[in-house]
């Protein structure tokens, strides 16, 4: 799948002579449509460049994450993260960490540590069975406590997607600017990233919603085999969360169908 083309497609001027698209102006509309407001999207690359965060776990150990998602709607409104509801009813057992915002508005997990040093990967059955695989070892594997959601407690109650994409690691050990990250020290996902500049910039997975295509934002898995297969850390902590239930009362989850009879290739972009 590649993104929708350009309105200059067929037409007798650039795309410079276009305005924005009718969902920039009412969001109703068809796309494109960017939900998640925190940075560019590079839609040739594939990957959204957004703001890194340093906080601690309560020991002092150093926490890089992003911010993807909050219950808060106004804050979502305010800071360009998504506004999800369903986020509050994820405050279930290991699904959800505690944090606090301390003095310097940096935050303090309870719990949750991520080990970045696995080496990624993954053996496909035999033909003509390529799936499920044989063998698969995710690059990132959370402990016991690890979920990407937190409860600030001292601001709210309010529930924030905060996905870990590098965990004990110095400034200095964790800075590629230009790219070529160690993956022993960060998250797969990660192209570039500089905590100098407060930055990360994440590849994207492009999928459908809707019969229209996508680019969507994953970090985190709770079981292994997914984790392997989109690059993403496991998160133990989000088995807590009861699947099923989809959009029932108090369900905290949304349903996504992975695709896995189409085109071949890794160096397909469009596998």
């Amino acid at each position: 799948m590649k993104w929708p083309p350009p309105p200059s497609i067929g037409a007798d001027v650039p795309l410079t002579y276009f305005g924005p698209s009718p969902s920039q102006v009412q969001k109703e509309l068809v796309g494109p449509l960017q939900l998640l407001r925190t940075g560019e999207i590079d839609f040739k690359e594939g990957t959204i460049t957004i703001p890194l965060y340093k906080g601690q776990l309560r020991n002092g150990t150093a926490v890089w994450y992003v911010l993807t998602d909050t219950s808060d709607k106004d804050n979502a409104d305010a800071l360009g993260l998504l506004h999800s509801a369903k986020l509050r009813y994820a405050n279930v057992g290991r699904a959800a960490r505690r944090g606090r915002i301390e003095k310097n508005t940096s935050l303090t997990f309870d719990a949750g540590a991520v080990d970045f040093r696995p080496a990624h990967a993954i053996t496909p059955g035999s033909e003509p069975n390529l799936f499920p695989p044989t063998s698969f070892q995710p690059g990132a594997v959370g402990d016991a406590h690890y979920s990407p959601l937190v409860v600030i407690e001292n601001a709210g109650g309010h529930v924030y997607n905060a996905p870990i994409v590098a965990f004990g690691a110095e400034a200095g050990q964790i800075e590629f600017p230009k790219g070529d990250p160690n993956y022993r020290r960060v998250h797969d996902k990660v192209v570039r990233i500089s905590p100098k500049e407060g930055t990360v910039t994440l590849k994207l997975i492009p999928g459908f919603s809707f019969a229209k295509p996508v680019f969507y934002l994953t970090l985190d898995a709770s079981e292994p085999l997914p984790a392997t297969m989109e690059g993403v850390t496991l998160a133990p902590g989000l088995r807590d969360i009861t699947l099923g239930r989809d959009d029932s009362a108090f369900s905290a989850i949304e349903r996504l169908f992975a695709i896995v009879n189409g085109p071949r290739g890794k160096d397909n972009p469009q596998r």
